[in-house]
């Protein structure tokens, strides 16, 4: 179920009056103070909200701060853990997305729970009119004349959804080691040990969830030659190609790839596809090759 706070109603007590005046100036002069006066109330959350239920299911987390905690973790550069702790720790990120409960169920989301909605977000195509309502807003703020904008130098994009492509291409390669070492251990010990620990370790421990928005071009493209490499080395097995946890990588391959050989030496790269080039109807759960994204 949809669970939005009603943030346009004032407070009968102020909620970080226990900060006293000092440090409540320090919040209002700073980047916090900004985005809690200017940035928070014009979110276009109902664009997330229309991809919930209104009376089923399990209320979500607070959406305007979960839409808010996604532009706060690009802002700054973090993973998804740090963006958690950053949510249920630091007093600027409560002052900014007006978090005043002290509960978990106010004061903590999951790293899974930021995936999923950077997930939707990007698969819905949310994050353009969050950039446009900010970008708006801010030029009212600090009287930016828009018309003197070079648009030939403007060079934004963002990285939501490489990191949603990056969860895509782990959850795969780890289905199909995870099945390789079940039914062909001898195959799966061959592997190199880096290797075979970069997918299989806990997802606390995974060097996965620390990839920051600023690396993720880089690490899909890191993920997009890993799992080349497992195709082209079992491709002349006798049993291994016909493993539906193989079959599933040659999709993801087909669908995010462009395998490229070069005419002189023969040898071929992985480019990865643009995000406008991905197909809507590509494997979104490994666990679910049937699911697609219809936006219920």
């Amino acid at each position: 179920m949809i669970h939005i706070k009603d943030h346009k109603t004032p407070y009968l007590f102020d909620p970080f009056e226990f900060l006293g005046p000092k440090r409540r100036k320090l919040l209002d002069d700073s980047w916090a103070g900004i985005f809690r006066d200017h940035v928070r109330h014009i979110l276009p959350v109902e664009l997330l909200a229309k991809q919930f239920s209104s009376n089923n299911g399990r209320p979500t987390k607070e959406l305007v701060a979960m839409m808010g905690a996604m532009v706060l973790q690009h802002m700054h550069d973090l993973t998804d853990l740090e963006t958690a702790e950053q949510f249920a720790f630091n007093i600027q990120w409560h002052y900014a997305l007006d978090i005043t409960g002290r509960s978990d169920n106010a004061a903590y989301v999951s790293p899974k729970s930021i995936w999923s909605t950077r997930y939707i977000m990007t698969e819905h195509n949310l994050y353009d009119p969050v950039f446009e309502a900010i970008g708006d807003e801010l030029c009212k703020v600090f009287e930016v004349d828009k018309s003197l904008q070079r648009i030939d130098s403007v060079h934004i994009f963002s990285n939501m959804r490489h990191l949603g492509r990056i969860g895509i291409f782990v959850a795969t390669i780890k289905k199909f080691l995870s099945n390789l070492k079940r039914h062909h251990e001898r195959e799966f010990d061959n592997l190199e040990q880096e290797l075979r620990d970069r997918y299989l370790r806990k997802q606390e421990e995974s060097a996965f969830s620390m990839v920051k928005p600023s690396e993720s071009a880089k690490t899909l493209e890191m993920v997009g030659n890993d799992l080349f490499f497992f195709l082209e080395k079992f491709r002349s097995d006798d049993k291994i190609p016909a493993m539906k946890s193989y079959q599933l990588m040659l999709r993801v391959l087909k669908e995010q790839c462009i395998v490229e050989q070069d005419e002189a030496t023969g040898e071929k790269r992985v480019m990865i596809k643009n995000n406008k080039d991905v197909p809507s109807d590509s494997l979104q759960n490994p666990s679910d090759p049937d699911a697609t994204y219809d936006g219920h």
